[in-house]
């Protein structure tokens, strides 16, 4: 569970990185793939900062992930500009993928393909 302090810092840190990502994004990784923060998670001391991302429009989500983690300094100072003032110690970053979309688009169209097949029958009312 966690505390009320952990759950503001991982918002302010997801809402700040997220105007990260639209300034340098496109100098990291590209125009064409889209990513989004889903989700920040805090240590309890507050050292570590696990971000998920999901990314779209591209079919190398793990190369994405990898790029930014090349400019991972350059990420983490843009980031530390933005919230230095509200934290006293600034969190080390890590990346994660998110793919919770991926797997809800992958279920429906398995759940599509069986009720096509008969193999699943009409919702009853």
């Amino acid at each position: 569970m966690e505390s009320k302090r952990q759950l503001q810092v991982a918002e302010l840190i997801k809402r700040n990185f997220s105007v990260v990502l639209q300034n340098e994004g496109t100098y990291i990784y590209g125009a064409e793939p889209l990513v989004t923060v889903t989700k920040v998670k805090i240590s309890p001391d507050f050292n570590l900062a696990k971000i998920y991302l999901s990314v779209y429009n591209t079919d190398h989500k793990q190369g994405v992930l990898l790029e930014m983690e090349e400019h991972l300094t350059r990420l983490k100072q843009s980031l530390t500009a933005r919230i230095r003032k509200q934290v006293r110690r600034i969190p080390d970053i890590a990346f994660y993928l998110d793919d919770t979309l991926d797997e809800m688009y992958r279920l429906n169209e398995l759940f599509n393909r069986l009720h096509e097949e008969g193999q699943i029958g009409e919702e009853e009312e």
